[in-house]
């Protein structure tokens, strides 16, 4: 990720920061603990995790840590984000669990982990300036699952310029150059999307 891109972004959760607080679901960018959950359940029916390595990409305060360990028994986790402030409340919520990493970096250019199960819950969302990222990372975050990479992203989107919305049917198209077995789920939200890549 570009510096300018990393500044807007970091801009942008500062602000949600000051408005809601530091450990709202509200100061990650969702509307309400809700929309975060209706995400988490998307992706989580991508395969039965337990035993299995998980790696987090933006995963702010790490919730899905709790949410996955809830169903899936023994994983291994690790999330990775860049903002120190995000880390350390996932730290104090989830850091004294069993098998549990949290890393700071930007995990579109750093050297990731390999994971059996990758996911990316709506750290993709956001412009950037690079020509053709999304691909880019797609790309880069199915090369580190073993099993299955798991993602969402916004279908629709109120004009704020620094959110993007995609076309659902070209992300698949993309996709399903990559892997055998893709899966689209769009039943969840009116403007989102997940999609499930498996090795």
């Amino acid at each position: 990720m570009g510096l300018i891109d990393w500044a807007n972004i970091y801009r942008f959760n500062q602000a949600c920061i000051k408005e809601h607080g530091n450990g709202d679901t509200r100061s990650l960018g969702w509307r309400d603990n809700n929309s975060q959950r209706l995400r988490f359940d998307a992706l989580a029916d991508i395969g039965d995790m337990t035993g299995h390595s998980v790696l987090d990409v933006g995963c702010g305060y790490g919730d899905l840590r709790d949410y996955l360990g809830a169903r899936y028994p023994d994983i291994t986790y690790t999330g990775i984000d860049n903002m120190q402030e995000f880390l350390t409340i996932a730290i104090e919520r989830y850091g004294h669990l069993p098998d549990t990493t949290f890393l700071y970096g930007d995990f579109s250019n750093a050297i990731l982990p390999r994971a059996d199960y990758v996911f990316a819950s709506g750290s993709l969302n956001y412009f950037n300036n690079e020509p053709g990222f999304i691909y880019r990372i797609i790309d880069k975050l199915f090369k580190t699952c073993n099993i299955a990479f798991g993602f969402n992203l916004l279908s629709d989107i109120a004009p704020m310029g620094l959110l993007v919305a995609y076309d659902m049917n070209a992300i698949v198209k993309y996709c399903q150059k990559l892997s055998p077995n893709v899966i689209l789920n769009n039943s969840y939200a009116a403007d989102d999307f997940t999609i499930w890549m498996y090795k």
